[in-house]
C-alpha cells in the first residue's frame, strides 16, 4: 500500500520514575493505547507484564523496548513517547537510540492537578519532559513537541496533537522513500523543469523513467474490447461532463491511454508521476495526458505536467500532509490592480476534488489551436471553488547541491477571469514579497497547491527532519 494511504503506526513509551506513583504509568498505558486505537492508528507497545508497571524505565526495559520496535521497524512511522509522571530519561532516550528507526518522535507530558501534588497525587512530567527532551537533543534526535508542554491524554487537545503528528510522520515516510515515475523527455523549450536525480536520491527519492514510446506503443496494441479499457470508459464518464462533439474514438484513446499509464505505476510501485504532456503524444498517438493526470492524482497519486518531476514531489508532499488530491499550477496572471491576487491557471489536469465543483472534460485550448483539437482531448475544464490552500514548491539546486522550498497559506477566490482552462483566482497576504523570492532564488513557474491549511505540519517535517532548505511566506 502507498504510504499517502497507509494507517499510520506507532511505537509507544510509557514513561516512569520509580519514586512516583506507579498507578499513574499503569493508567496512562491503557489509556494510550485505547486512544490510539479509537483514532484508528496502529500501535506497537510492550506487553504489560514485559516491564515493571508495563513502562520503560531502566536500561534492561529500554533493551526490551529497542528490540521490539526493531522487529516492527517496517509498521512503525513514528515513536509517541508518554510520560505520565517525570519519567527516567535514559531509559526513554536509549529505547529510542537503540531502536535506530530514524522515525519522527512526539513527546507528551501530562498535566498536574493543582489538589492533587502530595506525594501519592504528583506527577512532575512538566519538569520530566524538559529533561527527556534535553537527552534527545543530546543523542541528536529530532523531536516534535506537543501543541502546549503538558496535556491529558484522553483530551481533544492531544487527540489534535496526534493528528498533527500521524500527518508530519506521513509526509517525513513519503518523502525518504517515495518512487517518481517520469514519463518521456521534458518538452525541449522548458529547461525551467531540469532536476537533479543524484540530490534526489540522497533525500530517498527514486525517479523511475520511461520512454514515451514504450507507453504509447502499448497503448496503440491494448484493444477497444479489453475489460480494463471498458471499466475506465465507465470511470472517464462518471468523472466530469464530456460535451457530445467529442468522437468515441478520443474518448476510448484516453482510455487506453490512462490504463497502460496505471499499470506501469503498479509494476513499478510508484507514488507519483510526471508526463511528457506536449507535443509527441498529441501529433504521435492522438490524446491529451490531462485526464489521466487528474485521474491518478484523485487516487493520491499526484501527475505533473512537462516532465516537472520537482513539482511531482512538490504535490505528492501537500498529498501526504493533508490526505486530499493536490493540484500543479501555473503562476500565470496578474488580477488587474489588486497586488495581492493573482491568477493560476493549467490545461489542465487538476483531480476533480481540488477544483472543488463541476468539471468539463474536453480539448486542450491553445495546444489544440496548433496540433488539432480532434488530437487534444483529456483536458479538465473549469472554475477552482473558493476556500483555504496551502501551496508548495521544491527543487533541486544543483549549484548548491541542496533541495530548496517556499511554503504558504491563502485563499481560492470566486473573482471571475474568463479564461479557458482550470482556472483559479488566488489571494496572497503579500504576493509581492512572495514573486520576489521566487524570482531572485530561480524557483519554476509552476507550484503545487491544495485545500486547506497544512503549512504547520509541512514546515514541521521539512524544518525538524528532513532540513531542506525552507522558505515560510508569511
Amino acid at each position: 500500500m502507498r504510504v499517502a494511504q497507509k494507517r499510520i503506526t506507532f511505537g509507544v513509551i510509557v514513561g516512569t520514575r520509580g519514586f512516583f506513583n506507579p498507578d499513574h504509568a499503569k493508567n496512562a498505558r491503557t489509556e494510550i493505547v485505547a486512544k490510539l486505537d479509537k483514532l484508528g492508528y496502529g500501535c506497537v507497545i510492550l506487553p504489560a507484564d514485559a516491564t515493571e508497571h508495563g513502562a520503560v524505565e531502566t536500561i534492561a526495559d529500554a533493551t526490551k523496548c529497542a528490540t521490539l520496535f526493531r522487529q516492527h521497524s517496517e509498521e512503525i512511522d513514528g515513536i509517541v513517547v508518554i510520560l505520565p509522571n517525570f519519567g527516567d530519561e535514559i531509559g526513554i532516550v536509549e529505547s529510542i537510540s537503540r531502536a535506530k528507526l530514524g522515525v519522527p518522535v512526539l513527546v507528551q507530558a501530562s498535566n498536574d492537578e493543582v489538589d492533587k501534588v502530595d506525594v501519592k497525587g504528583r506527577r512532575d512530567s512538566f519538569c520530566g519532559k524538559i529533561s527527556v527532551c534535553n537527552n534527545l537533543v543530546q543523542y541528536g534526535i529530532p523531536f516534535t513537541g506537543t501543541e502546549n508542554h503538558t496535556v491529558d491524554i484522553t483530551s481533544d487537545e492531544f487527540t489534535a496533537d496526534l493528528d498533527r503528528f500521524a500527518r508530519i510522520c506521513r509526509v517525513v515516510k513519503g518523502l525518504t522513500s517515495a518512487r517518481i515515475g517520469a514519463i518521456g523527455a521534458r518538452p525541449a523549450p522548458f529547461q525551467t523543469v531540469r532536476f537533479s536525480e543524484k540530490i534526489l536520491q540522497r533525500q530517498g527519492i527514486t525517479v523511475v523513467p520511461v520512454d514515451l514510446s514504450v507507453i504509447l506503443g502499448k497503448a496503440e496494441k491494448l484493444s477497444n474490447d479489453a475489460a480494463s479499457v471498458q471499466a475506465k470508459m465507465k470511470e472517464i464518464r462518471e468523472y466530469g461532463k464530456i460535451p457530445s462533439r467529442i468522437v468515441e474514438e478520443n474518448i476510448l484513446r484516453q482510455a487506453r491511454f490512462s490504463v497502460v499509464v496505471e499499470e506501469w505505476m503498479e509494476e513499478n510501485m510508484l507514488d507519483g508521476s510526471c508526463i511528457q504532456c506536449w507535443d509527441s503524444i498529441q501529433e504521435n498517438y492522438g490524446c491529451a495526458t490531462c485526464l489521466t493526470m487528474s485521474m491518478m492524482g484523485e487516487k493520491l497519486m499526484p501527475s505533473a505536467c512537462e516532465v516537472d518531476l520537482d513539482g511531482t514531489v512538490s504535490m505528492y508532499t501537500l498529498a501526504l500532509a493533508s490526505g486530499k488530491a493536490p493540484g500543479f499550477l501555473d503562476w500565470n496572471n496578474n488580477y488587474g490592480k489588486e497586488v495581492d491576487k493573482c491568477v493560476n491557471t493549467h490545461c489542465s489536469n487538476y483531480p476533480k476534488s481540488f477544483m472543488g465543483s463541476e468539471i468539463e472534460i474536453s480539448e486542450l485550448d491553445i495546444l489544440g489551436e496548433t496540433l488539432g483539437r480532434e488530437n487534444c482531448f483529456g483536458a479538465i475544464k473549469g472554475r477552482v471553488a473558493p476556500g483555504e490552500m496551502t501551496y508548495f514548491r521544491m527543487a533541486t539546486n544543483d549549484t548548491e547541491g541542496w533541495i530548496q522550498s517556499y511554503l504558504g497559506e491563502g485563499e481560492f477566490t470566486d473573482d471571475p477571469f474568463p479564461m479557458d482552462g482550470g482556472i483559479a483566482v488566488c489571494h496572497i497576504p503579500n504576493l509581492k514579497g512572495l514573486l520576489k523570492h521566487i524570482i531572485t532564488n530561480g524557483f519554476e513557474h509552476h507550484i503545487a497547491m491544495v485545500r486547506g491549511r497544512w503549512s504547520d505540519v509541512i514546515r514541521e517535517a521539512i524544518d525538524t527532519y528532513l532540513e531542506w532548505d525552507l522558505y515560510v511566506h508569511e
